[in-house]
Order: structure tokens, then C-alpha cells, then sequence
């Protein structure tokens, strides 16, 4: 782990790469990058909406890698500073542009194709996990791609090499191909109206006093290192202050509150997130006449336990291509598809 600032923390992993092609991932929070090879993996922290130092990294990374192609997906555009979708799009794609000089740079569709100049700029919104869902339809055949990073979960249904979901977060989440629950950034309130204490149950405060990330880190399905996003209160990434954080959900401080039954909100958070997991996997898959998953990004374990509920196999992107690869895996995707392009 790598942290480069106060609001700012990242996970690097190797230094060089035999490719000469990366692949991007810019979202909201977090940008994340991938060689085609996979030497290279990292994880940016880079809030869109919060003073970004976007332009800045972007240039560190293309000074200090110095590829000769790079392939980019985006889900940034729906960051809260911008008016609309187009003009996150224009930021973006401008710092890319910029960094790396846009001869050398390729963007993903939603339809998870190569974009052409005479292509609706807008195609560009939301589409990293249409570059995920090329590489596991042509790798693993036909299937339901289930993607839980820090923020979303992508539920993409694949069939004959092709993903059949809607091509906006809007048209996805009517769908439910698109659940806006993560491993690392919701709020718990949204996920928990009430949580089932000693004494009975309990309304929560729909204020962001915790987010998934302390849930998880308290039942250890995450680590600190893995804990990239800010806290709620500025305060650490341990067990002690995300019990704080959970405490503060019910009104409660520690010392009104068991140390227990700060557990029990937290695997109640958990049950929660799979149970809504499950119930669009379910949906999409009876749609589509699926009942196999691939699994990907920070929250494999909520995919895995929410397929065994729906008795449906599991493939593991982490058993196949490696843990840190399932973490930014739009951004390998991508890398992969310009580097076999045949130009």
C-alpha cells in the first residue's frame, strides 16, 4: 500500500510491465489501472467531485510508464460537480488527452466496442463493465458477470460472447443490472431502515455515520490496506473507530452500546447487502436463462454467498486472473481488448 496523501490513499503492485498497453478505469472515487499483461495494478483514490488531483496522477502515471497505447472506460460522468453526463465525459476524456496525448488513447463503449469520432460522445457514459463483459464472454461463454467494487455492482447478463443489459445506469437500474451498493462507500442507512440489538429492535439515523467499509472491516472480510476510501468522520481505518462509526448509526457511543451487538449491525449489514444481491442476480438470471456467475472486484465474498442461496455455479475472476486483477478488472479488460486489436 502506497498512500500519497491526506485524501488520497492507493495500492500499487509491481513496477514494470513487458506490455506497452495499460488500461484505465476512471470512476467518481477511484481511478484504477491495469497493464494487458497484468505486471501492473494500481488503485488511485481521486474523488472527481473534491478538488481532483486527476490531471496531475494522470501525468505522473504516463510519465512514469510511458505506454505506447491506452485503452480507458469511465463511470466519473456522474459525479456530482458536473451539470451533466456529457460534461464529465469532456473532463475526462480532456486529462486523458491530455496526460498521454490522444493519438495513443482508445475509449470503451457501453456497447463494449472501440469508439469511433463519428460515435454520440455520451456512449461513453458508464462503460467499464462492458469492457469486463467482452473478455468474460469470449473467456468464460455464456453467463451472468457480477462485478461489487467500493461503490456499485454491476449484474451483467452474457450470452453468445455479447452482453444483453441496458447501455445507461438509468435503463441498468431499472433492470436490476445495476444495484448502487459497494464493499467500501454506502452509507449503512441506506441499506438498514433497522438493525436487531439485545433489546429489541432499532431505527437507524439516516445521517452518513458508517459506511460498508467499517461493517466489513470489523468481520475482517476486508483489511485496513484494502480500506482506500475516506472515513465518514475523518478519523482511522481500525477496528475501534469503525465500532465508533457503527455506534453512531443507532445514536449510540461506545460506551451505551455492547461491543456484540456492534457486531451483530455489522453482519446484519452483510446479510442485507446478499440478500439484495441475490434478489437481482435472480431477476436478471430468470430474464435471461442464466444460472452461472462470474465474480469479480473487492466484494467476490457477498457474489459467492449469494450464489450458493440461489444454488447457481460460481466462477471466481480471482481463482482465474488473480485477486489484485478481480479488483480492476474493467481496466485489465480494457488493456486486453486494445492489445490484441490488430493494429
Amino acid at each position: 500500500m502506497k498512500n500519497t496523501g491526506k485524501l488520497e490513499k492507493n495500492w500499487i503492485k509491481g513496477s514494470k510491465m513487458n506490455s506497452k498497453v495499460i488500461g484505465l478505469d476512471i470512476g467518481g472515487a477511484n481511478t484504477k489501472l491495469a497493464s494487458s499483461d497484468g505486471k501492473v495494478v494500481e488503485l488511485h483514490y481521486l474523488p472527481l467531485w473534491k478538488n481532483t488531483q486527476l490531471p496531475e496522477v494522470l501525468k505522473e502515471i504516463a510519465q512514469r510508464l510511458q505506454p505506447e497505447k491506452v485503452a480507458v472506460v469511465m463511470t466519473g460522468e456522474l459525479a456530482d460537480c458536473f451539470e451533466d453526463k456529457e460534461q464529465g465525459i469532456r473532463f475526462i476524456k480532456a486529462c486523458v488527452d491530455s496526460a498521454f496525448g490522444p493519438s495513443k488513447v482508445s475509449y470503451i463503449n457501453s456497447i463494449g466496442r472501440f469508439q469511433r469520432e463519428t460515435d454520440d460522445i455520451r456512449e461513453l457514459a458508464a462503460a467499464n463493465w462492458a469492457a469486463s463483459a467482452r473478455l468474460i464472454g469470449k473467456e468464460l461463454g455464456d453467463c451472468i458477470f457480477v462485478d461489487v467494487g467500493s461503490t456499485t455492482s454491476d449484474i451483467i447478463p452474457i450470452i453468445s460472447g455479447e452482453h444483453k443489459a441496458g447501455l445507461t445506469d438509468f435503463k441498468r437500474m431499472v433492470r436490476s443490472e445495476l444495484v448502487y451498493a459497494g464493499t467500501l462507500r454506502t452509507n449503512l442507512a441506506a441499506l438498514l431502515e433497522k438493525v436487531k440489538l439485545d433489546r429489541g429492535w432499532c431505527r437507524t439515523a439516516s445521517e452518513l455515520f458508517a459506511t460498508t467499509a467499517d461493517a466489513y472491516l470489523l468481520l475482517e472480510e476486508i483489511n485496513e490496506s484494502m480500506y482506500t476510501c475516506e472515513t465518514t468522520d475523518g478519523a482511522g481505518r481500525n477496528k475501534i473507530d469503525s465500532m465508533r462509526r457503527l455506534a453512531r448509526v443507532v445514536c449510540a457511543d461506545l460506551s451505551e452500546i455492547k461491543e456484540k451487538e456492534i457486531y451483530d449491525i455489522a453482519s446484519q449489514v452483510k446479510e442485507k447487502q446478499v440478500s439484495v444481491l441475490a434478489e437481482a442476480i435472480s431477476e436478471v438470471a430468470e430474464r435471461n436463462g442464466l444460472k452461472r456467475i462470474a465474480a469479480a472486484g473487492l466484494g467476490e465474498f457477498l457474489i459467492k454467498e449469494a450464489a450458493e442461496r440461489l444454488g447457481f455455479e460460481c466462477i471466481s475472476v480471482s481463482g482465474r486472473w488473480g485477486e489484485e486483477i478481480s479488483k480492476v478488472f474493467p481496466a485489465y479488460a480494457a488493456a486486453g481488448l486494445l492489445d490484441a486489436q490488430p493494429f
